[in-house]
């Protein structure tokens, strides 16, 4: 593959300028400058998703949707290089950026064998960052940004403390390969897999003419060489399998994830309310938990793609990166450290606060009652218990109508008092919200149009707790033992509904759902995306539906609930006090 230099639409671009890692191996990005020679300030990215893959070309449903609901992604450019998940180079360049697109180790015009997150990833990453960061047009600071697998792989490069990475934005990504990705509370998520066939193996290097062309260039966006399906195998890990024979956080999964006490560079974090399976938990968990002393977070809704690309969202970035990658004095540092986009039934409300969780949080339990099926202020006054398929929808437990509007903002958990009569249970919880018509109220979800305010999930035999990390509103597991169950017994589960945010009306309810699979919404589905392989039901492609980590002989039977007036099941959320509450 030739490295070759042009002038077109107002930059100068470099294809395909190949970069020698410390192992030999060439890796190749394309680079789009300034046409004015001088020093600049870079935005680097490093991924799988081939850079010369159109976003119109390889996401087609996506970018028809975008466009035609956000006006404002595509003007002021042509939109010949939108590329999936990264900066459009022409709303940064003329701004006096360089964007640097790399194609990770054996993806798109980059050889070599592919295993993401692993170390060799992310040691490829930092000496792009590096690499970068002396080139005759850098002026020595690197910032990255990119949405979800552009995101990730920024919390474990930071880990590393590359001299040249100045700043970062990490857009919708997550952080914990074992909590936020592949294993929710220690249950295998089948994402993986699929997206493997789905969105890696069909720009791996060496499709050669079986790849896709770049509609810019016209070249082979996985390079010109051409290998058997045998070769392009061995070139790449079993993902799915590996990530399946290590159902405990071992570590293999600590090697994919972050050191919070190594990310000290100031970062922008921006998690998705919808988000619930991949692209929320991390960015906070970021947030709170980064040595970084600049950090920012911000919280928004709508589909995962959409605000890394609008007005609103790229516009905050080019601010935090003006800060901190140009010196530009232009009040940044007065920002306050988070910037919400606060849900409602009919839209958002943008409010800043200085910390999260916020400090004036009310935690508010509301108690499970299995004869009723109720949540309310106080305890059953006798202990009470209720039975359910367990591999089935579960139990609905619903609030009395809300006195007033009422707003939960923030972590939510569940107590729960669970028997099984098999020796492990699955169980998964869902935080909902009724009308006063008994309609469920669902928002347009990162990825799903029919997302539940939140989900939590947790396998009983994981329920061990680290007491460091574990907070009563953020129960944190260890997932580094399996403890079974006896059948009968009643154990004690605290299990982690991820952060979410709504305000809910007057006369409306409040619900959770405890059950033994995925959430499915009731009414019309969702539809396919081009890019999964299912149905979207409710949970979009983050479901736990393999039968090998779910077998019926272990998790079929029955699990039950259990609550009484001194061992109590209760929901605790975080009630934001703007005014009186009443259940």
């Amino acid at each position: 593959m030739q490295h070759r230099s042009e002038v077109r639409d107002g930059m100068r671009i470099d294809w395909s300028v190949p970069i020698t890692m410390d192992d030999g191996l060439v890796l190749r990005a394309d680079v789009y400058h300034p046409v004015v020679d001088g020093k600049y300030p870079v935005i680097l990215s490093y991924g799988p998703y081939a850079k010369g893959l159109a976003f119109q070309d390889g996401y087609p449903n996506q970018w028809q949707r975008m466009t035609a609901q956000h006006p404002d992604v595509v003007a002021g450019s042509t939109n010949k290089y939108q590329n999936w998940e990264v900066v459009d180079p022409e709303k940064w360049v003329p701004d006096g950026y360089v964007c640097v697109r790399v194609d990770s180790r054996g993806c798109g015009c980059s050889p070599g064998y592919i295993d993401h997150f692993s170390p060799r990833e992310t040691k490829d990453f930092y000496n792009c960052i590096e690499w970068a960061g002396i080139q005759p047009w850098s002026n020595g600071k690197v910032g990255l940004n990119g949405i979800s697998y552009y995101a990730i792989n920024q919390w474990q490069v930071a880990s590393l403390q590359p001299p040249h990475l100045a700043a970062m934005c990490i857009w919708e990504g997550a952080a914990d390969w074992y909590r936020d990705m592949t294993h929710h509370g220690g249950i295998l998520c089948s994402f993986w897999r699929n997206w493997y066939d789905m969105q890696v193996k069909t720009v791996q290097h060496g499709l050669g003419e079986r790849g896709p062309r770049s509609r810019v260039t016209g070249e082979l966006v996985c390079g010109s060489e051409m290998l058997s399906e045998e070769e392009l195998a061995r070139n790449r890990c079993d993902l799915g399998s590996e990530i399946s024979s290590h159902p405990l956080d071992d570590d293999y999964h600590k090697a994919r994830s972050p050191l919070w006490s190594k990310v000290t560079v100031p970062f922008l974090s921006a998690g998705n309310w919808g988000g619930q399976g991949l692209h929320l938990r991390g960015n906070v968990e970021g947030f709170v938990r980064a040595a970084s002393k600049h950090k920012w977070l911000e919280l928004h809704g709508l589909e995962h793609w959409t605000h890394f690309y609008t007005d609103y969202g790229r516009l905050l970035q080019k601010r935090f990166f003006d800060y901190f990658l140009k010196g530009i004095d232009n009040g940044w540092h007065n920002e306050p450290r988070v910037r919400l986009q606060v849900r409602r039934i009919d839209g958002f409300i943008e409010r800043m606060e200085n910390e999260w969780p916020i400090a004036r949080t009310r935690r508010t339990k509301l108690y499970l009652n299995p004869v009723d099926r109720s949540l309310s202020a106080g305890p059953v006054a006798d202990m009470q218990s209720i039975e359910f398929d367990a591999l089935g929808d579960g139990v609905t437990f619903l609030s009395p109508p809300l006195e007033q509007e009422t707003e939960i903002t923030g972590p939510s958990a569940v107590k729960l008092l669970v028997s099984s009569s098999t020796s492990d249970a699955d169980i998964f919880v869902v935080l909902r919200v009724f009308s006063p018509e008994d309609e469920e109220v669902v928002f347009q979800g990162a990825i799903d149009a029919h997302t539940p305010i939140a989900q939590g999930w947790l396998r009983a035999s994981h329920r061990k707790l680290d007491p460091q990390l574990s907070t009563p509103y953020r129960p944190y597991h260890t997932h580094d033992e399996e403890q079974p169950l006896r059948p009968g017994e009643v154990v004690e589960l605290d299990v982690e509904i991820w952060p979410t945010s709504i305000v809910v009306p007057a006369g409306y309810r409040i619900g959770l759902t405890v059950g033994g699979k995925d959430y499915e919404y009731p009414g019309a589905s969702g539809g396919r995306l081009s890019n999964f392989k299912n149905e979207l039901r409710g949970c979009g492609p983050f479901l736990h539906d393999d039968p090998r980590d779910r077998s019926p002989e272990l998790f079929g039977g029955n699990s039950t609930l259990h609550s009484g007036p001194n061992r109590a099941a209760y929901l605790l959320l975080p009630i934001i006090p703007l005014q009186p509450i009443g259940f």
